[in-house]
């Protein structure tokens, strides 16, 4: 690994890389290096899955031709399994979040509005000209992926803790919540990890990462994404400040769009908490990640309170009845 991505440098500045250093694992099987140079550095991917490091190069292109502030990629192995991107530094949105506390800040309030002017810009400008072609599965987000989403729970993270259902009747509420997102126009990019993991802070200018899973969809599932952030409670009150933000720009933007958007916004926001809980199984409860074990508790916490504010309605009793129950089981135990 580190001897292609040697050459791969060395084919691309002609020199050797000065320094090497691995690092912090995400959690997928891609492993990232800083690659120190005379006149800089870059950050180096290794991955395995040659399709997926072709899909985040064609999109990084994609996006970077319509002016969205996304990592240059600068060569890439003629098998595919390593890329040399721009370095964009250390420091997240969860980073500053962490730093300045948990009701976000004067200034966390204004980057996260600069993130949802951006999100809009990568559902709208990001989706024209778009080759869905490339994308890793299924292009459109649909009742058949939203159902693989729900069985991603189900599978890995209710089973994983051992929580006690109705097979029957999960089964149908998964059927009623894949027909909401069946039933959305699928008219905008639909970067699907919209989240404050994958937003980098340069001095005042942020910076997107890990949209390579992106495809077709509709727009609540992203702003949900980054609103709904089991590693970030946003107040309720301030969510309600940014959603609001988000919406005026949507409305001008895709008109269509926002016209329906408050009321399939939660159902999203389920979807997409409960896709994040399988993840949180996989990477946590299987492989023992301690980022996705200690995100269980504030993901269950956002799953209850959706269910709590009363707008999902009853439609989905046996998805509530474990959550709770899950919700339950973790506050008893350490992890």
């Amino acid at each position: 690994m580190l001897e292609t991505i040697t050459r791969l440098l060395q084919a691309y500045a002609g020199h050797a890389p000065a320094g090497v250093e691995a690092l912090p694992a995400s959690g997928s099987a891609r492993r990232y290096f800083r690659l120190t140079t005379g006149e800089g550095s870059v950050v180096a991917t290794w991955h395995e899955d040659a399709r997926e490091n072709r899909a985040f190069a064609y999109f990084s292109n994609h996006f970077r031709a319509r002016g969205l502030r996304v990592p240059l990629v600068y060569a890439m192995t003629s098998d595919g399994k390593a890329y040399l991107q721009q370095d964009l530094g250390r420091v997240t949105l969860l980073d500053v979040v962490e730093r300045e506390g948990t009701a976000l800040s004067g200034r966390t309030m204004t980057l996260y509005r600069q993130a949802l002017e951006e999100l809009t810009r990568f559902q709208v400008e990001g989706h024209e000209g778009m080759d869905y072609g490339q994308c890793l599965s299924r292009p459109d987000f649909d009742g058949t992926r939203a159902l693989w989403d729900l069985n991603y729970y189900k599978y890995c993270f209710l089973r994983l803790s051992g929580v006690a259902f109705d097979e029957e009747r999960l089964e149908a509420d998964f059927k009623r919540l894949a027909a909401r997102v069946e039933g959305e126009r699928r008219d905008c990019f639909m970067y699907r990890d919209f989240q404050s993991r994958n937003i980098m802070v340069r001095g005042e200018s942020l910076y997107f990462i890990d949209y390579q899973g992106g495809g077709r969809g509709a727009p609540p599932y992203d702003a949900a994404s980054l609103l709904h952030d089991a590693l970030v409670p946003v107040p309720g009150e301030q969510r309600e400040e940014l959603l609001e933000h988000y919406l005026s720009l949507l409305v001008r933007s895709r008109p269509a769009a926002a016209r329906g958007f408050r009321v399939v916004y939660d159902h999203f926001a389920l979807a997409r908490l409960l896709q994040a809980l399988g993840a949180f199984g996989l990477r946590g409860l299987h492989e023992g990640k301690r980022l996705f074990l200690e995100s269980i508790r504030p993901g269950l916490a956002a799953v209850v309170a959706l269910f709590d504010d009363g707008r999902l309605g009853t439609g989905y009793p046996e998805i509530e009845r474990g959550a709770r129950a899950a919700a339950r089981l973790y506050d008893g135990i350490e992890i």
